[in-house]
């Protein structure tokens, strides 16, 4: 099956308002767990996960942290333009680094109320800074085909990047939830373990795991590790096109450091990702490999896994993954780097063979969406099973809902 053929419509179900979680359920670890395996399904919690992973698994977790990425200007007529941070427009080095920028930073955005922004409008505001008070302007410098270059100023200068996005910004939760972010989604939209600021989007499979979950997992020998990819918005992006080839698939950064693959190239058992940047990251890491193994003299720029490289770019013998890995690591060494910084592109849909992931800890996700794509190619119609019994169950739904564990077939 080529994916590019694939008609999205094939991938719909019918999503009523009212299964849509609005909010987080007070215990994280209580969301209700739906277990599929060998075309069978039962249902826990998420409480007791380990006692439905193999002992002596491989878990991995994507610990990037969800930005306060939206930022409301209020014009003196009341109206309010609101600028959403995609990401930095120039990132030489890391997310991380051009966060600690001071006095200036050049985005990428989406604006809402765009039409309120006249020519030479320079839109401010003054709130609280660490020294008094602090000047925020923004300026347009271009307008893209889908989405706005904009310049940020600040003043004083001694301010970082982060603590602008920190002290002027909003959680950016999802747009289907259809309200203003409350004092609960600055705790709820961010997993326990979010460590590396660059997302503008949770990585939503890990927000119910708490201590109590690690704990159980760690008595039952299941390892955990963390990568991170940072989930741009292009995740709530809509398939407009109906078949596949005609959808421009997202890119998103991912920093994996050396530590992570020499421990992933030692693993034994079993591989299990918990939610689906974490899974499009490991899988990105084989095609990386396998890359190296065709150039070893491969430069960074060029390790990008593109949308459908992995279907059409690879001839010849295939790789196992422990080799592509070492071939990875190789290639790290001879660069001299201890962190893999690169970006992946990897569309995952039916048709798609998995190199490193055995399982796979998610939400429910929308129709039509790459995401339910990536959950259909690891079990096939099935998946079509699995959300029928969901919905006639009572199961929540979307981010803050509760998830399934599947496995590939």
């Amino acid at each position: 099956m080529d994916p590019k053929d694939l008609h999205i419509s094939s991938f719909t179900y019918d999503l009523p308002a009212d299964r849509i979680a609005l909010h987080p359920l007070p215990e994280r670890d209580s969301s209700r767990l739906l277990i599929h395996r060998n075309g069978k399904m039962t249902e826990d919690i998420y409480r007791n996960l380990a006692h439905h992973i193999p002992a002596g698994s491989f878990l991995v977790f994507n610990n990037t942290r969800v930005l306060e990425a939206r930022m409301h200007f209020v014009k003196e007529s009341g109206g309010v333009i609101e600028i959403f941070i995609l990401e930095p427009a120039d990132i030489s080095g890391s997310i991380s680094s051009a966060l600690q920028q001071r006095g200036s930073i050049e985005c990428n955005c989406l604006i809402g109320g765009a039409s309120k922004w006249k020519k030479n409008y320079v839109p401010e505001m003054t709130i609280d800074g660490d020294d008094g008070p602090l000047k925020i302007r923004a300026y347009i410098l271009a307008r893209l085909q889908d989405h706005f270059r904009i310049r940020l100023e600040w003043e004083p200068a001694s301010e970082t990047f982060a603590s602008i996005l920190h002290k002027a910004g909003q959680i950016p939760i999802p747009p289907y939830l259809h309200r203003v972010p409350d004092d609960g989604d600055v705790q709820r939209y961010q997993t326990v373990y979010a460590a590396e600021q660059g997302s503008v989007a949770a990585p939503t499979a890990g927000l119910h795991f708490t201590e109590a979950v690690f704990s159980e997992l760690a008595a039952r020998n299941i390892e955990k590790a963390f990568v991170t990819l940072h989930v741009g918005a292009g995740t709530f992006r809509p398939v407009k096109a109906e078949r596949m080839s005609g959808h421009e698939m997202h890119s998103e950064y991912i920093e994996v450091d050396r530590s992570f693959l020499e421990h992933l190239h030692m693993q034994s058992g079993p591989v299990y990702a918990v939610g689906t940047t974490s899974l499009r990251t490991l899988e990105s890491l084989y095609w990386m490999g396998k890359k190296i193994i065709q150039n070893p003299d491969l430069k960074a720029e060029d390790l990008m896994v593109s949308q459908w490289e992995p279907y059409d770019a690879f001839t010849g013998e295939e790789a196992d993954p422990k080799k592509a890995i070492a071939h990875l690591l190789g290639w790290m060494d001879r660069s001299q780097t201890d962190k893999l910084i690169t970006r992946t592109q990897v569309m995952i849909a039916p048709g798609y063979r998995f190199r490193v992931v055995k399982g796979l800890v998610t939400n429910f996700h929308q129709p039509q969406s790459t995401l339910l794509l990536l959950v259909a190619a690891m079990i096939g119609d099935e998946w079509e099973k699995m959300y029928a019994h969901a919905l006639a169950e009572g199961f929540r739904f979307l981010s803050y809902g509760d998830g399934c564990l599947i496995e590939t077939t």
